[in-house]
Protein backbone atom coordinates (compact mmCIF):
# COMPACT_ATOMS: atom_id res chain seq x y z
CA UNK A 1 0.00 0.00 0.00
CA UNK A 2 1.03 3.23 -0.92
CA UNK A 3 0.40 6.26 1.24
CA UNK A 4 0.89 9.74 -0.46
CA UNK A 5 0.88 12.94 1.27
CA UNK A 6 -0.05 16.34 -0.03
CA UNK A 7 0.48 19.49 1.53
CA UNK A 8 -3.00 20.52 3.37
CA UNK A 9 -4.36 24.18 2.13
CA UNK A 10 -5.11 26.74 5.14
CA UNK A 11 -7.95 25.92 6.85
CA UNK A 12 -11.33 28.31 6.32
CA UNK A 13 -11.32 30.27 9.46
CA UNK A 14 -7.35 31.01 8.60
CA UNK A 15 -8.03 32.13 5.01
CA UNK A 16 -10.95 34.16 6.35
CA UNK A 17 -8.54 36.13 8.78
CA UNK A 18 -5.95 36.43 6.22
CA UNK A 19 -8.92 38.06 3.97
CA UNK A 20 -9.85 39.82 6.83
CA UNK A 21 -6.56 41.50 7.41
CA UNK A 22 -5.72 42.15 3.75
CA UNK A 23 -8.99 44.20 3.46
CA UNK A 24 -7.91 46.12 6.73
CA UNK A 25 -4.74 46.97 5.28
CA UNK A 26 -6.44 48.48 1.82
CA UNK A 27 -9.44 49.76 3.25
CA UNK A 28 -7.87 52.96 4.79
CA UNK A 29 -6.26 54.21 1.95
CA UNK A 30 -9.63 53.68 -0.09
CA UNK A 31 -11.30 55.71 2.52
CA UNK A 32 -9.16 58.53 2.33
CA UNK A 33 -8.56 58.74 -1.05
CA UNK A 34 -10.71 61.49 -1.52
CA UNK A 35 -10.79 62.63 1.98
CA UNK A 36 -9.21 65.95 3.36
CA UNK A 37 -7.11 66.16 6.04
CA UNK A 38 -6.71 69.33 8.82
CA UNK A 39 -2.94 69.91 9.05
CA UNK A 40 -3.39 72.02 11.71
CA UNK A 41 -5.73 74.63 13.50
CA UNK A 42 -5.61 77.43 16.05
CA UNK A 43 -7.34 79.95 17.35
CA UNK A 44 -5.72 83.30 19.21
CA UNK A 45 -6.65 86.35 20.68
CA UNK A 46 -5.85 89.70 18.78
CA UNK A 47 -7.15 93.34 19.77
CA UNK A 48 -10.36 92.93 17.20
CA UNK A 49 -11.07 89.27 19.31
CA UNK A 50 -10.95 85.65 18.28
CA UNK A 51 -9.40 84.72 15.27
CA UNK A 52 -8.49 80.90 13.80
CA UNK A 53 -5.83 79.92 11.23
CA UNK A 54 -5.97 76.82 9.41
CA UNK A 55 -4.18 74.91 7.27
CA UNK A 56 -6.13 71.81 5.18
CA UNK A 57 -4.83 69.48 2.88
CA UNK A 58 -7.22 67.94 -0.26
CA UNK A 59 -7.45 67.96 -3.48
CA UNK A 60 -10.35 67.94 -6.45
CA UNK A 61 -10.37 64.28 -7.65
CA UNK A 62 -11.20 64.18 -11.68
CA UNK A 63 -14.85 64.09 -11.13
CA UNK A 64 -15.45 66.87 -8.81
CA UNK A 65 -12.70 68.53 -11.48
CA UNK A 66 -14.56 67.55 -14.35
CA UNK A 67 -17.86 69.24 -13.13
CA UNK A 68 -16.69 72.60 -12.81
CA UNK A 69 -14.81 72.71 -15.71
CA UNK A 70 -18.63 71.83 -17.14
CA UNK A 71 -20.17 74.72 -15.25
CA UNK A 72 -21.36 73.12 -11.91
CA UNK A 73 -20.88 75.27 -9.39
CA UNK A 74 -19.03 73.88 -6.07
CA UNK A 75 -19.93 74.76 -2.59
CA UNK A 76 -17.42 73.99 0.44
CA UNK A 77 -17.74 75.17 3.72
CA UNK A 78 -15.43 75.34 6.87
CA UNK A 79 -17.33 74.67 10.20
CA UNK A 80 -16.18 75.93 13.67
CA UNK A 81 -17.58 75.49 17.24
CA UNK A 82 -16.73 76.61 20.52
CA UNK A 83 -18.24 74.42 23.34
CA UNK A 84 -18.16 75.32 27.54
CA UNK A 85 -17.74 71.61 28.96
CA UNK A 86 -20.71 71.31 31.42
CA UNK A 87 -21.00 67.72 33.74
CA UNK A 88 -24.33 68.23 34.24
CA UNK A 89 -25.84 68.86 30.82
CA UNK A 90 -24.99 68.64 27.18
CA UNK A 91 -22.14 71.30 26.62
CA UNK A 92 -22.85 74.66 25.81
CA UNK A 93 -22.51 76.15 22.18
CA UNK A 94 -20.83 79.17 23.22
CA UNK A 95 -19.54 79.94 19.41
CA UNK A 96 -20.54 78.02 15.86
CA UNK A 97 -19.32 80.32 12.62
CA UNK A 98 -19.22 78.42 8.71
CA UNK A 99 -17.17 80.13 6.06
CA UNK A 100 -18.79 79.52 2.61
CA UNK A 101 -16.69 79.19 -0.09
CA UNK A 102 -18.52 78.59 -3.85
CA UNK A 103 -15.62 77.91 -7.17
CA UNK A 104 -17.31 78.12 -10.24
CA UNK A 105 -15.87 78.66 -14.06
CA UNK A 106 -16.58 81.04 -16.48
CA UNK A 107 -16.02 79.43 -19.75
CA UNK A 108 -15.54 83.45 -21.47
CA UNK A 109 -13.17 84.63 -19.79
CA UNK A 110 -11.78 81.25 -19.03
CA UNK A 111 -11.22 81.80 -15.44
CA UNK A 112 -12.01 80.41 -12.27
CA UNK A 113 -13.79 82.33 -9.33
CA UNK A 114 -13.86 81.91 -5.91
CA UNK A 115 -16.62 83.21 -3.77
CA UNK A 116 -16.49 84.54 -0.25
CA UNK A 117 -19.39 85.86 1.09
CA UNK A 118 -19.43 89.02 -1.22
CA UNK A 119 -15.41 88.57 -2.15
CA UNK A 120 -14.57 87.34 -5.36
CA UNK A 121 -11.40 86.57 -6.87
CA UNK A 122 -10.54 84.96 -10.21
CA UNK A 123 -7.89 82.69 -11.33
CA UNK A 124 -6.13 81.27 -14.62
CA UNK A 125 -6.25 77.84 -12.91
CA UNK A 126 -8.24 75.82 -10.69
CA UNK A 127 -5.47 75.08 -8.44
CA UNK A 128 -5.08 78.55 -7.44
CA UNK A 129 -8.54 78.41 -6.36
CA UNK A 130 -7.98 75.58 -4.08
CA UNK A 131 -4.91 76.64 -2.83
CA UNK A 132 -6.50 79.89 -1.52
CA UNK A 133 -9.55 77.80 0.23
CA UNK A 134 -6.58 75.62 1.73
CA UNK A 135 -5.24 78.20 4.07
CA UNK A 136 -7.48 80.21 6.63
CA UNK A 137 -6.28 82.66 7.80
CA UNK A 138 -6.98 85.80 10.62
CA UNK A 139 -10.91 84.79 9.95
CA UNK A 140 -12.68 86.57 13.35
CA UNK A 141 -14.91 84.43 15.00
CA UNK A 142 -15.81 85.91 18.02
CA UNK A 143 -15.18 89.31 19.94
CA UNK A 144 -13.08 89.28 23.22
CA UNK A 145 -16.32 89.51 25.45
CA UNK A 146 -17.68 86.11 23.96
CA UNK A 147 -14.99 83.91 26.02
CA UNK A 148 -14.16 84.60 29.99
CA UNK A 149 -10.39 85.08 30.09
CA UNK A 150 -9.09 81.88 31.79
CA UNK A 151 -11.54 79.50 31.02
CA UNK A 152 -11.38 76.46 29.73
CA UNK A 153 -13.21 75.65 26.35
CA UNK A 154 -13.58 73.00 23.11
CA UNK A 155 -12.73 73.76 19.97
CA UNK A 156 -14.05 71.74 17.04
CA UNK A 157 -13.27 72.58 13.44
CA UNK A 158 -13.68 70.60 9.87
CA UNK A 159 -13.91 71.49 6.04
CA UNK A 160 -16.39 69.63 3.61
CA UNK A 161 -17.79 69.47 0.49
CA UNK A 162 -21.14 70.88 1.20
CA UNK A 163 -23.60 68.87 -1.13
CA UNK A 164 -26.78 70.15 0.01
CA UNK A 165 -26.10 73.17 -2.51
CA UNK A 166 -25.45 71.34 -5.69
CA UNK A 167 -28.19 71.41 -7.99
CA UNK A 168 -30.79 68.73 -7.20
CA UNK A 169 -29.45 66.05 -9.99
CA UNK A 170 -26.26 66.24 -8.71
CA UNK A 171 -27.39 65.66 -5.08
CA UNK A 172 -28.75 62.32 -6.38
CA UNK A 173 -25.88 61.22 -7.90
CA UNK A 174 -23.69 62.48 -4.66
CA UNK A 175 -25.99 60.20 -2.45
CA UNK A 176 -23.59 57.22 -1.25
CA UNK A 177 -20.88 58.24 -3.62
CA UNK A 178 -17.31 58.41 -2.53
CA UNK A 179 -16.80 60.77 -5.39
CA UNK A 180 -18.64 63.77 -3.64
CA UNK A 181 -17.78 62.71 -0.20
CA UNK A 182 -14.65 65.43 0.38
CA UNK A 183 -14.99 66.22 4.16
CA UNK A 184 -12.27 65.89 7.08
CA UNK A 185 -12.95 64.56 10.42
CA UNK A 186 -13.41 66.74 12.82
CA UNK A 187 -10.38 68.54 14.66
CA UNK A 188 -10.74 68.65 18.04
CA UNK A 189 -8.89 70.83 20.47
CA UNK A 190 -9.13 72.35 24.37
CA UNK A 191 -7.62 76.18 24.67
CA UNK A 192 -7.71 78.30 27.86
CA UNK A 193 -9.78 81.96 26.66
CA UNK A 194 -6.82 84.77 26.44
CA UNK A 195 -4.23 82.17 25.85
CA UNK A 196 -3.60 80.87 22.58
CA UNK A 197 -3.07 77.51 22.31
CA UNK A 198 -1.94 75.46 18.51
CA UNK A 199 -3.10 72.18 17.68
Amino acid sequence: MTVSTTPCCASRPERLIRRLLLVLLWLPAVLLADHALLRQADITLREEGYVVNADIDFALNPRLTDAVNRGVSLYFVTEFLVERPRWYWFDEVVIERRLNYRISYHAITRSYRLSLGSFHQSFDTLDGAVRTMQRVRNWQVAERSALADGESYEASLRFRLDTAQLPKPFQVTAIGSRDWNLSTEWMNWTFLAGMPLSR
